[in-house]
């Protein structure tokens, strides 16, 4: 399989998306701003369409668009974390200038170049050239190491805003910043799993991380190993299988992931209450259902 330069390639791009994946996307789930990471998706669909529009390179509609539609965001949000009207109001916003775009595109005489060059948003991993798969790697990897630098006032000030300013954390000027690394890593990971499909990368992962491990730095690692285990497994899947789309094997995989650490989570959580309800002396199979007053107290 590695024989083959374009699965070097696509390993090589997808691995550092992976884990630059990984990293947001735990924090992404912990600041409770998956519905912007969604919407910055749908931002890079309509940047892509738009650049084809007026003729010029798709990534430079993808990344402007981007960054300009999250620093928005961040500047109507409550410290820099846009809200879910702010976020629903961007929403239909590109969603209705997208429409436009493909409208003007239909009617163009390029049209179905472009419609095609859109196209590639869903994910084409397989089709990167070297010169694709290196710069992804870079810009992702620059994504994931300023969030690890980041990491401990991005957290304190996640956890808690007031803390942070008290201890001259600037909360505000980090969510914009954290924003921002989010829209350069939508832009540039739309080409492994497409911009409708990233969220999954995104998501699915850290919220696995989430469930199975409430420390920080396990979750990080847990989270980008996680999602580098479903490309590195959802491209082996779909060079097997080649009717099998790598961006569809991925995200399939990843949450497959989700699903088993939230069963996980449930099995661990039902041991630990037989165990206390035995040490009650209550009867083993009580014991989830005195603990969980308990518990929820």
């Amino acid at each position: 399989m590695f024989a083959h330069d374009f699965v070097r390639d696509a390993y090589l791009a997808g691995t550092c998306i992976a884990l630059a994946c990984g990293v947001c996307g735990w924090f992404v789930v912990l600041r409770g701003q998956v519905f912007a990471g969604d919407a910055l998706g749908h931002v890079a669909f309509v940047g892509a369409i738009a650049a084809a529009a007026v003729g010029v390179d798709e990534r430079v509609g993808l990344f402007a668009l981007t960054l300009v539609l999250a620093c928005t965001m961040a500047g109507l949000g409550r410290r820099a974390q846009a809200d879910d009207v702010t976020i629903g109001v961007v929403f239909s916003w590109i969603l209705g200038l997208g429409v436009l775009c493909i409208a003007l595109l239909s009617t163009s005489a390029g049209g179905g170049s472009g419609v095609a060059t859109a196209n590639t948003l869903f994910g084409s991993i397989f089709g990167l050239s070297a010169s694709q798969a290196v710069l992804a790697a870079a810009v992702t990897l620059a994504v994931a190491l300023c969030v690890i630098v980041a990491r401990r006032p991005l957290l304190l000030a996640t956890l808690d805003p007031e803390i942070a300013a008290v201890r001259g954390v600037p909360a505000r000027l980090l969510g914009v910043a954290f924003l921002l690394l989010l829209a350069v890593l939508t832009a540039e990971g739309t080409q492994a799993v497409g911009a409708l499909l990233l969220l999954g990368l995104l998501a699915a992962p850290a919220g696995a991380a989430h469930q199975l491990t409430a420390h920080p730095y396990r979750g990080l690692a847990l989270s980008s190993a996680l999602a580098v285990g479903a490309t590195w497994a959802g491209l082996a899947l779909s060079y097997a299988i080649s009717a099998l789309p790598p961006s569809s094997a991925i995200i399939g995989i990843a949450a497959a992931s989700y699903v088993l650490a939230g069963l996980a989570r449930r099995v661990r959580a039902g041991r630990a209450g037989r165990r206390g309800g035995t040490q009650l002396g209550l009867p083993a199979e009580a014991g989830p259902a005195a603990a969980g007053p308990a518990a929820a107290a």
